[in-house]
């Protein structure tokens, strides 16, 4: 296990080698460190901007190799978003460290937590919301899928659509009280009869009554989140909705 305080010097290390990168023009704090809710178990988040004739792959490997060098990388996971490599580095010690190489044009803060370390950001802007009609159809849709699961027998299949069902609800109800549910951030700050009301509604073991038993529950609960964010398309799925839950009877 690492401790906060090796991550600090660490973190340190690689703002200078930042500053002294030649391809890098600028810099910033991302994540919990810059928006002061950093914690023992926090990771390391570090936004670079390249200089525009950079080559953005040899850089990537370079700061690959370095960090390797200096702490040991037992694997990597690239994820991108607009056009922006974020590398993810699981150290030996278990920290997590994120570098994002941002093209020269693109460097800006995207979501709240950006602490410019050197050189120019452009103007930021903001996350977007969270998409209420994408999130209300994939619910119906994993209810559905629910359903076939249970008919071919594949119970396997249906807790995971269930689970995906739950997290529907959760990101609607979040979004309803103005929390993050992006990998269940603010999810713990809704109110304890919910998150009550979720648990109660998980499938704690892998078996049709079980599954019937979650499904009512969850269908229940995602019919009164719609109802909460648009009246109308809530009464468009009660009645195929509580199809569902009474074919399972």
């Amino acid at each position: 296990m690492f401790a906060p305080a090796d991550r600090s010097r660490f973190r340190d290390v690689l703002v200078d080698d930042a500053r002294e990168d030649a391809d890098v023009t600028g810099a910033a704090l991302v994540g919990s460190a810059a928006r002061g809710t950093e914690d023992a178990w926090s990771d390391i988040d570090l936004a670079l901007k390249l200089r525009p004739a950079a080559d953005e792959s040899a850089v990537v490997e370079r700061w690959t190799e370095r960090i390797d060098a200096e702490q040991g990388v037992s694997d990597t996971l690239d994820v991108w978003s607009g056009g922006v490599r974020y590398r993810v580095f699981l150290i030996r010690s278990s920290l997590q460290i994120d570098v994002s190489f941002w093209p020269h044009d693109q460097f800006r803060a995207t979501e709240d937590g950006f602490q410019l370390l050197f050189g120019t950001a452009n103007a930021p802007t903001s996350a977007a919301d969270l998409d209420l009609d994408q999130t209300i159809g994939m619910g119906w849709l994993y209810a559905l899928h629910v359903r076939s699961a249970l008919a071919r027998e594949k119970l396997w299949q249906a807790v995971i659509m269930l689970d995906e069902l739950r997290n529907q609800i959760i990101a609607l109800a979040c979004a309803r009280r103005g929390l993050n549910p992006w990998h269940g951030r603010e999810v713990d700050r809704l109110p304890s009869g919910e998150l009550a009301a979720f648990a109660r509604a998980r499938t704690h073991e892998v078996s049709v009554a079980a599954i019937h038993n979650s499904q009512r529950q969850l269908i229940d609960l995602f019919l009164a989140e719609v109802e909460l964010a648009d009246p109308s398309r809530a009464a468009r799925l009660r009645e195929p909705l509580t199809t569902l839950i009474q074919d399972e009877r």
